[in-house]
């Protein structure tokens, strides 16, 4: 409802517009009503208001005296309408010069009256518009610095930017939210995870209210991560006077009931500065590496979870290391002797499913020898690849076929890096997606073809070409698009069937995103 106050020495005047049309029904309340100019400024200075209607003609203070006081003083941005006797037109411009909404004569015509409301309605739906506009941009530009200073590629405008609009004091924590696909009944498609991060973002959004600011998501901005990022503030808890662990795990409750999805919760270590923020993301990312290797728990905590022993001691650091050296060598034999010898020297110690000590000796290791084979290798990726392979379905967690299917394909992974892929295999890739462009290829399917990791293969194409499979697809398909359109006389809904594009209007769009232009403009300019 748009609160309206009612400005007139006359009180009938007053009673009369008050009972000249149903005001709620129109999305009107009247706020308050006013004898004189005065009691109006002294409402306002207290008092949200929408709608000023006022006599033109009042003691000490005028209609267009008050309409001129609120507009250079900037005390309301409120819609104003004079009402007079006087059909002057010296009067209207005045009011017209302060952004008057309406002028009506006396008596008030309920025709006229509503056809002003109406107005009014329409410009307040525009204007909330234009404001949810401005907002929704303010928030993307907003979280695109946070993402940069959470990946730790930022300058000090990035800074800037976020401590100018968001409240980031005392100790913090990145926190990572995301769906635990384990336990969904069945695997869902990308288009569904895109749809199920969405639901959380928003409900993530109205639990935090006043600190949406804090959440944004796509931090990896990886294909197939669908990651939601919360910067968590200490005051945030104190200001209810809870408890960190009470204020996430209400905050939890809260997604999975709303949302109505498995969600789990990985927060990183603590830092003392958003500055510093980066390096809470790099431990929330191990976490999302080492649950597989864990105990399934609804939140993880990096400070309890990732922990060293005061002597430094690994308990099965022989038994490890002898892991290690099978899995550099990808010999499978091996492999298997040495995750029966683990467990065996586990159970011997007595220390039951307790294992994350080892395991994170383990864990690191290997991320080692990747950086080893090819010191290019983003370590970020490396993580990725350890987590996707640590949640297998049908493998228990934490258990010896676990760890050894693990080990297996970790090793194959390490096979890969030593050999010269960007030579041998990518460069028959290449050659599908030539002959092949216009068909249903995805980097995964690639991938199982010519048993290649996909994270790998993903590296490799952003290694040599500077962006990422999908977009080097696209790139092929619209320069053999563009060929056609020069050569031929085919229909332009013809070649971009051909070329692998079954909507049309996509790819008009993604031609113009290509080469700037339409095709059909395209087509004219290369025959001129």
């Amino acid at each position: 409802m748009l609160r309206v106050l009612l400005v007139d020495d006359e009180q009938v005047i007053v009673q009369g517009l008050m009972a000249l049309i149903d005001w709620e029904k129109e999305g009107f309340v009247i706020a308050g009503t006013a004898s004189d100019g005065k009691e109006a400024l002294r409402f306002i200075e207290h008092n949200r208001v929408d709608l000023i209607m006022a006599d033109i003609n009042m003691p000490e203070i005028s209609g267009l005296q008050l309409l001129q006081k609120i507009r250079t003083e900037k005390l309301s941005d409120a819609f104003f309408i004079i009402l007079s006797g006087f059909a002057e037109f010296s009067y209207a411009q005045e009011a017209i010069r302060y952004k008057c909404t309406d002028y009506i004569l006396k008596p008030i015509k309920k025709e006229q009256l509503m056809d002003t409301l109406h107005k009014i309605s329409e410009m307040t739906a525009d204007k909330e518009a234009r404001n949810r506009t401005n907002r929704k941009m303010e928030r993307e530009y907003l979280a695109r610095n946070l993402i940069a200073v959470i990946n730790g590629k930022y300058d000090e405008v990035n800074l800037e930017i976020i401590r100018e609009q968001v409240c980031f004091e005392g100790s913090i924590r990145y926190v990572e939210i995301e769906l635990n696909e384990n336990l969904l009944d069945e695997e869902i498609a990308d288009e569904e995870k895109r749809t199920y991060q969405r639901r959380l973002s928003e409900v993530c959004a109205d639990y935090l209210g006043d600190y949406a600011d804090h959440c944004v998501f796509d931090v990896s901005g990886k294909e197939n991560i669908y990651d939601i990022g919360f910067v968590y503030c200490d005051y945030m808890a104190e200001k209810d006077f809870r408890t960190e662990k009470n204020y996430l795990e209400n905050f939890l409750a809260y997604l999975r009931e709303e949302a109505d999805l498995p969600v789990i919760m990985l927060v990183g270590k603590k830092v003392d500065d958003i500055q510093n923020i980066a390096k809470s993301y790099s431990t929330a990312c191990i976490l999302r590496s080492c649950q597989g290797f864990k105990n399934l728990k609804d939140i993880y905590y990096y400070d309890e979870e990732i922990q060293v022993s005061g002597s430094g001691i690994v308990l099965c650091k022989k038994e490890i290391d002898a892991l290690l050296q099978s899995i550099e060598q990808n010999q499978e034999t091996e492999i298997v002797k040495n995750v029966d010898d683990f467990f065996e020297e586990i159970q011997k110690m007595g220390v039951g499913g307790d294992k994350s000590l080892n395991i994170d000796y383990l864990l690191f290791q290997l991320i080692h020898l990747a950086t080893q084979q090819d010191d290019n290798v983003n370590q970020e990726e490396i993580l990725r690849l350890i987590s996707e392979q640590s949640f297998k379905e049908g493998l228990t967690r934490g258990s010896k076929a676990h760890l050894l299917r693990f080990s297996r394909e970790y090793a194959l992974y390490l096979a890969q890096l030593r050999q010269n892929v960007s030579g041998g295999i990518l460069t028959e890739i290449e050659k599908e997606i030539r002959l092949h462009f216009a068909e249903n290829l995805t980097l995964k399917g690639l991938s199982e073809k010519y048993y290649v990791n996909s994270a790998y293969l993903g590296q490799l194409f952003r290694k040599k070409y500077g962006c990422s499979f999908k977009d080097y697809l696209n790139r092929t398909r619209i320069d053999a698009a563009a060929f056609q359109l020069v050569q031929t006389d085919k229909k332009i809904y013809q070649i971009a069937e051909e070329a692998g594009y079954h909507n049309l209007d996509y790819f008009v769009s993604r031609f113009i995103d290509a080469k700037g232009i339409t095709p059909a403009k395209y087509r004219r300019n290369a025959r001129i």
